[in-house]
């Protein structure tokens, strides 16, 4: 009976995974896809692929593009992200650092969460109060080592120097700095507790960014600070890094005391 009892409880809808199936791999292909390429990477079949990428287009988690024939992910499967989000008291902790350092040093403040092994996608944001800010959507994705919270991601996620090397020369920059550079900030993450992207990753663009750290280490979360490279002389920038570095440790050992 005990056994019995277990499969039942264990039964899972065929057609529900199938359709979690497809929103997972949208997450992590980064160009629209076709019907064909989706069912080919799946291995199911090109009917029930069409079936399902319709579905969810018509329940607003994917988009369509009729001219091309492609499907990309929706901003109606963020929305969903963002509810969970909102019911999370550690998000509620973290808005109210997001916004202290929002007004302090008028960025931008955007904090990113893991999305599979190699995306992040933007989960918070605080706008700076300013005329001209610097703005991201809720809900999209970068590469995880891309700018200064890819830095601080790799300072903290035992990512080995060659595997990192063959991540590096896949990112999109618009100036890209050597890898050796790359590498030696990734290393001072781990002394200084920050990072700094000026200009790379979009030019006239300053990023900084925290970790904030499980007790293992492990980065759960990045804070990052964004703004016009103008806006800042090296104490400034200094001074902002430092800020989101206490910030995220306050963060992190809050976290800590709740787990």
């Amino acid at each position: 009976m005990t056994g019995a009892k277990n499969t039942k409880s264990e039964k899972t809808v065929g057609a529900l995974v199938a359709g979690l199936k497809v929103l997972r791999y949208m997450s992590k292909v980064e160009e629209p896809v076709g019907v064909s390429r989706v069912a080919r990477d799946l291995s199911i079949s090109p009917s029930t692929c069409f079936s399902l990428l319709r579905t969810l287009v018509s329940e607003e988690l994917l988009n369509f593009n009729e001219e091309r024939k492609t499907y990309t992910l929706s901003t109606g499967l963020f929305e969903l992200a963002k509810g969970a989000l909102d019911q999370d008291h550690s998000l509620r902790v973290i808005r109210g650092e997001m916004r202290r350092l929002s007004l302090d040093h008028r960025v931008t403040v955007m904090l990113f969460r893991r999305l599979g092994a190699d995306r992040v996608f933007l989960a918070e944001r605080i706008d700076a109060d300013a005329a001209l800010r610097v703005h991201m959507s809720v809900g999209q994705r970068l590469p995880m080592y891309i700018a200064a919270l890819g830095r601080c991601f790799a300072a903290f996620g035992q990512i080995d120097r060659e595997v990192l090397r063959e991540r590096f020369k896949e990112l999109r920059w618009e100036s890209p700095p050597p890898f050796k550079e790359f590498w030696a900030d990734v290393k001072n993450v781990e002394k200084q507790g920050y990072a700094v992207d000026r200009d790379h990753f979009t030019k006239g663009i300053t990023t900084a960014a925290a970790p904030i750290l499980a007790a293992n280490n492990f980065p759960l979360m990045v804070v990052s600070a964004v703004g016009f490279s103008g806006q800042f002389d090296d104490q400034k920038l200094k001074a902002l890094g430092q800020d989101l570095r206490n910030a995220s440790e306050v963060v992190g050992e809050w976290l800590g005391r709740e787990s």
